[in-house]
This record gives C-alpha cells, sequence and structure tokens, in this order.
C-alpha cells in the first residue's frame, strides 16, 4: 500500500521535528522517517545528558529534553512516524509528485520532501576483526534492543563511552538486585585504561571490579574462537602485549556512530562536501519540491546551528506552498493574535483590552 500525503520529512531530530511544527501551522499534516529508533537524532543519540545553552528563551536544556518539548509543541499536529527505517529511493513521478520508498517497504507518495537528516543516517562504526561479521545480529550487537535477551549470558562489552559504560552497569546492577535481565558474567574491554564517559559510572565501574561483580580489561579484541559454528571466545591483545582468550556469549560493541550521507547521495541533488547544495529563501535543493534544513545543507554563510535549523524550517515551509497548495494565497500569521492558528493549536484565544 502506498501512502499518499502532503510531506514528508527524513529525519527525526530537533530541526525535523520543528519542519512538523512550521507545516502545521500551514496546515500541512507530514509523515516522518527516521533510521533511528527514536525522536531526537544526534540530540539524543550521542548526548542525551549533556546540557544545551543557545536555545532561544531556555536558559539550558539538554538534548533530551529539547527533544522532549518539541515533542509537545508538534502534538497538536498528528504528525505520523516511522522509525527505524532508512528512505532508499526517491523518484520523481509524471505526475510531479515523489515516490519515496524506505529499506522496510514503506512506500509514500508525495507532494514535498524535507530532508532533515543531520550529517547523514546514522551507522554503528564497527569492530575490525575478520570473519567476526558473520555472528552479527545474534551474538553480536552494536545497540540494546531488547535487554531480556542478555539475561544468564556471558556478556562481553567493548567501548569506552557512555553507551558502554551505561550498559555494563545494567547489567551488573541486575545481577545485584534480582532483575530478571541479569547477564551471567560481565567483562568490559577498553583500549586504554581512561574513558570518554561520566566521571561518576566509571567510579561505579571500577567499584564493582573491586568487588569481582565484573571484569575490565585493558586491550583490544584482535581475533575469536568458534565451537560448532558459534562464537565461544574472543582474543584480547593486552597492553603487555599478551593476548588472552575471553569466554563470550553474546558480544556488545559501542564504538559510537559514523554519519553517512547514504542513498541521498544516489537522488540527483546538487551536493557540496557532502552536503546538500540549497537556496536562501526557501531552502530548496537542486530540485524542486525537495527541500533541505538542518546540517544536511549548505550555502553560503552556513552556520551549523540548531537555530539556524528553526530559521531554515520556516521558510521552507512556505516555499513548499506553492506546491502543495497552488490554488491558495498564503499569508504570514503570528500565534499570538491569529484566532485561526490558535485553533490548529488547539488552544484558546486570548482576549486583549
Amino acid at each position: 500500500m502506498t501512502i499518499e500525503t502532503d510531506a514528508v520529512i527524513i529525519g527525526a531530530g530537533p530541526v525535523g521535528l520543528f519542519q512538523v511544527f512550521e507545516l502545521g501551522l500551514l496546515e500541512v499534516k507530514a509523515h516522518v522517517i527516521d533510521s533511528l529508533p527514536h525522536p531526537g537524532g544526534q540530540c539524543v543519540e550521542l548526548y542525551p545528558d549533556k546540557p544545551i545553552y543557545d536555545i532561544p528563551a531556555v536558559p539550558v536544556c539538554t538534548g533530551q529534553e529539547l527533544t522532549d518539548n518539541l515533542l509537545t509543541q508538534i502534538a497538536p499536529f498528528g504528525a505520523t512516524f516511522h522509525y527505524g527505517q532508512e528512505v532508499t529511493t526517491v523518484e520523481k513521478q509524471p505526475n510531479g509528485r515523489f515516490l519515496v520508498e524506505t529499506n522496510q517497504n514503506t512506500r509514500f507518495l508525495t507532494k514535498t520532501i524535507f530532508i532533515a537528516a543531520g550529517v547523514g543516517a546514522f551507522q554503528p562504526r564497527t569492530l575490525k576483526v575478520e570473519g567476526l561479521e558473520k555472528f552479527e545480529g545474534d551474538q553480536l550487537s552494536y545497540h540494546v534492543r531488547n535487554p531480556a535477551d542478555y539475561a544468564g549470558k556471558n556478556l562481553v562489552i567493548v567501548g569506552g563511552g557512555d553507551s558502554a559504560l551505561d550498559w555494563a552497569l545494567n547489567f551488573c546492577a541486575a545481577n545485584q538486585d534480582g532483575n530478571p535481565h541479569k547477564a551471567e558474567s560481565v567483562i568490559l574491554i577498553h583500549r586504554r585504561d581512561g574513558f570518554k564517559a561520566a566521571p561518576a559510572n566509571v567510579t561505579k565501574m571500577r567499584a564493582l571490579c573491586e568487588a569481582m561483580e565484573m571484569q575490565f580489561l585493558v586491550g583490544q579484541v584482535t581475533g575469536f574462537e568458534e565451537a560448532n559454528g558459534r562464537l565461544s571466545e574472543l582474543k584480547v591483545t593486552g597492553s603487555d602485549g599478551i593476548t588472552r582468550l575471553v569466554p563470550v556469549d553474546v558480544l556488545l560493541v559501542f564504538f559510537g556512530l559514523s554519519p553517512k550521507l547514504g542513498p541521498i547521495a544516489n537522488w540527483g541533488l546538487d551536493i557540496e562536501r557532502k552536503q546538500l547544495a540549497v537556496d536562501t529563501e526557501k531552502f530548496s535543493t537542486s530540485v524542486p519540491g525537495i527541500f533541505a534544513v538542518g546540517d544536511i545543507n549548505i550555502y553560503p554563510g552556513k552556520k551549523k546551528l540548531i537555530l539556524s535549523g528553526f530559521h531554515e524550517c520556516a521558510l521552507a515551509a512556505f516555499g513548499a506552498m506553492p506546491i502543495i497548495f497552488p490554488e491558495k494565497n498564503i499569508f504570514l500569521q503570528y500565534t499570538t493574535t491569529s484566532p485561526k492558528l490558535h485553533k490548529v493549536l488547539g488552544v484558546e484565544s486570548p482576549v486583549f483590552d
């Protein structure tokens, strides 16, 4: 089945979410596609708890708080979200609309497309050990979807950032608290005895090691052993040059995420330095009907700031109106005084003396 819509937004980060708002004010309901399993984009995936200080009228907020507030703000507009999907195909149709398809076989026929993909689709940085990739999706994972999958397993976690420490502590705490997600054992491996993680969590991890609740090894995974087609042991080479065998049932790797332009590069759009070239009147790409906002675009004087992306969303929404509603005259209205916008937002119009 093909979903017919006026607008498809690619990317559910802060800029993509605000694009929902700007389109909503103009009575356009959008479908939003994101390769991540949740909204927030880079803000949530990479630094959900780190403070952001340059959002107007918000002295400080975290990436997660910003995302939550944006979701509240756009709730009246009823956008439909399609998470965990990557757009693979964009084809212009004879009638001027665009056929959009995802890797989950979701199809859209849309009048306009708004690319708010940040710096591209995020892909996990992989552990480079020859042959190990055959265990991916079974014994090797780069994210945790269901913690219950690790219950009673000998778990090895590789990485030195917040995600690696958080999950190591989670599964160790489960051991102590009787949580059904508890792992049988937890071994954390990092290439050095230093972490890019919250100091408090590093302290907790070291305390658990002292209490023999988990292990921490300084070294790198350089190979593996298998038995009956299953991953059974990892070869870990330490800073002393000695390679040790570590038993493993499940391997979790957290090396961070790498942004890639991905299929966008094949959509026939003008690209400069791996970004989409746009005008500064309506932030249209080289293909009419396809707009690009946020970090994915480039133009003279471009600044990669969230607030710049918000500004671009407003102009892109108005720029799309002649395509979405060619028969309408669209006028700028203010949310402070417009009864029409108050109705759209579901709020009462104020009474001024």
